[in-house]
């Protein structure tokens, strides 16, 4: 390699390429992230690409944010790393110019390859060494990390040796099939024994609610190992311990670690702060449970990356499952596009077809009808005839799964696209109180309170969706952009409006509209406003008319009116068709 470069159009033309790259392009996340950091270093604003700041601009994170208890930004980092070195070493050998990401920082560098292609390198990650979190944040003990790891890779060792050594092997097949996961009993290391129970209690309450899910088989495994172990393919054991908090011994300290056996490597681990006033509170155990669960109950969360990466890779024509289809569905709203709408649609259809229809198969059949991403039939009466059908299929599926998290998420979903709101908020909380930890229920049911006036209320919603250890979906940043226009940092409303319209074409460029016209961006308005005007629900009603169906906060109706007639759209075209 030479020395950097910082040719601005060369630089700018090679991240044209990776961001094309259709591996680098499958990840939005990962691509504003490269995009961030190049365009900040091309600007001379080095200095400001730190974790917080693209926790923040890129992520979505609130403004408390911790990079000590959320490791988004390392995590992320850590991937975007593993793309770039795969891109380098594969399609983008013979690139003169390579945007490298330095392990230990996030400013890029620029170097102009001597194109001679280099041995992969161990990979170690340094960022770990960071100041310590602030009391009474979710933190990491790494003393405690390392002894818990100790232990369940023994654990894991003694749970995956039976057999041949070939039978560990992981299968094209076993990355597609439903992960099995074993809840060990949680080690009491305190003084205490008066906690044992509780300790205990938390293990059977995870068991408990991670049984519902229709993704996850479960069961418990007590303190031992003396039962059958999960395979080693799709097998996965979680184990903690509590102890006194080093600091404040009043407090505890959980914790957790996730293995993977078909690794017997550590996937992803939490450890939790509960202070002495949490510890009397008699809804400990739920306040921890939906802490863990927000992952490992999450259909994007560690359990499910093998599954998905095989999907982003392999079809799946002839071999569909109801877990398979379930992942596609998952894909399909982080994306929304004709081909996870398409790919999704065929694998549920195999799965009827051949009489294995469920409520959570109608459930998501019954979305994508209504969703009906590029629908041939574009018109009002198409449009009502596929939310009849999609009613039908609902209320059949909330008859076969009423008790599905799920199934009242795509109900809910259903009742706020005819405009029914009050049904809509019954089925968002109905979804919520089967399942807590369905961030996808917690997201829409946030963005709907919006939409109908009660920002405030959704706000914190917003927030706990966008903290999660997860992937995390465009339309997620429908209320921080809402909260951001509100507020009048409209920088960041145009950041996350553009975020959203990927996911929403209605709403999306409308409110990037009003970020635009709130700095004063008329090019950015000449952008949008093409986009606005050919939406087929806009032309077939009036862009008010329509908007007026999902939005029922008159003070953000009546902003949104004056932004489009001072854009330039004809007052009949807010009201009627066109």
């Amino acid at each position: 390699m030479a020395e950097a470069t910082d040719d601005r159009d060369a630089v700018l033309a090679a991240l044209d390429r990776l961001t094309t790259w259709p591996e680098m392009a499958r990840s939005p996340q990962l691509t504003r992230f490269l995009d961030y950091i190049v365009n900040r270093r091309l600007d001379g604003d080095s200095q400001s690409i730190k974790a917080y700041s693209i926790a923040v601009d890129v992520f979505g994170r609130p403004a408390d944010f911790d990079p000590q208890s959320d490791p988004i930004v390392r995590v992320q980092a850590r991937r975007l790393r593993g793309l770039l070195d795969q891109y380098y070493r594969g399609p983008g050998a013979d690139e003169r110019l390579q945007i490298i990401l330095p392990i230990g920082r996030y400013v890029p560098d620029f170097v102009v390859s001597d194109g001679v292609a280099k041995p992969a390198a161990p990979f170690v990650d340094l960022e770990g060494s960071e100041a310590p979190a602030p009391r009474g944040h979710v933190t990491v003990s790494w003393l405690v990390l390392l002894v818990i790891a100790i232990g369940a890779a023994a654990l894991a060792y003694s749970l995956s040796t039976w057999g041949p050594r070939q039978e560990q092997l992981v299968t094209a097949n076993a990355a597609i099939q439903e992960p099995i996961l074993r809840v060990m009993e949680f080690q009491n290391l305190t003084d205490d024994p008066s906690i044992t129970a509780s300790v205990s209690g938390l293990a059977v309450d995870l068991v408990s609610r991670l049984q519902q899910l229709h993704f996850l088989s479960v069961d418990y495994g007590g303190r031992s190992a003396a039962n059958a172990p999960p395979s080693p393919a799709n097998g996965f054991v979680l184990t903690g311990i509590v102890r006194r908090d080093p600091a404040v011994p009043a407090n505890l300290q959980y914790s957790i670690i996730l293995t993977d056996l078909s690794i017997n490597g550590v996937v992803w681990n939490r450890s939790l702060i509960l202070t002495a006033d949490q510890l009397a509170e008699p809804g400990r155990i739920d306040r921890l449970s939906v802490n863990i669960l927000d992952v490992l109950g999450n259909p994007r969360g560690p359990l499910h990356a093998r599954a998905r990466q095989y999907l982003s890779q392999n079809s799946v024509t002839g071999s569909e499952s109801p877990y398979l289809c379930r992942m596609l569905f998952t894909m399909y709203r982080e994306s929304a596009t004709v081909g996870a709408a398409e790919r999704t649609r065929s694998c549920y259809a195999a799965l009827i077809e051949h009489g294995q229809a469920s409520g959570i198969a109608l459930a998501a059949m019954a979305s994508l009808t209504a969703e009906a991403v590029n629908a041939p039939d574009a018109s009002t009466s198409g449009q009502l005839e596929r939310f009849r059908v999609a009613g039908e299929m609902l209320a059949q599926a909330v008859q076969l799964s009423p008790t599905s998290s799920f199934v009242w998420d795509q109900r809910a979903r259903l009742h706020e696209a005819i405009g029914e709101h009050n049904l809509a908020e019954a089925a968002y909380g109905t979804a919520m109180q089967s399942n807590p930890s369905n961030l996808d229920a917690l997201a829409a049911h946030a963005r709907h309170m919006a939409f109908i006036g009660q920002l405030e209320q959704a706000l914190p919603l917003a927030q706990r969706a966008l903290s999660a250890y997860t992937i995390i979906p465009d339309w997620y940043y429908g209320v921080p952009a809402l909260a951001a226009l509100r507020d009048g940092d409209f920088a960041k409303a145009a950041r996350f409006a553009e975020i959203y319209s990927r996911s929403d074409g209605e709403i999306g460029p409308v409110l990037a509209i009003l970020a635009a016209e709130g700095t004063g961006d008329d090019a950015q308005v000449s952008r949008q406003l093409p986009r606005v005007l050919a939406v087929p629900s806009f032309r077939n009603v009036g862009i008010v008319t329509q908007l007026r169906r999902r939005i029922t906060d008159t003070a953000l109706l009546d902003r949104i009116r004056i932004a489009l007639t001072e854009a330039g759209v004809p007052q009949l075209s807010l009201v009627t068709a066109y």
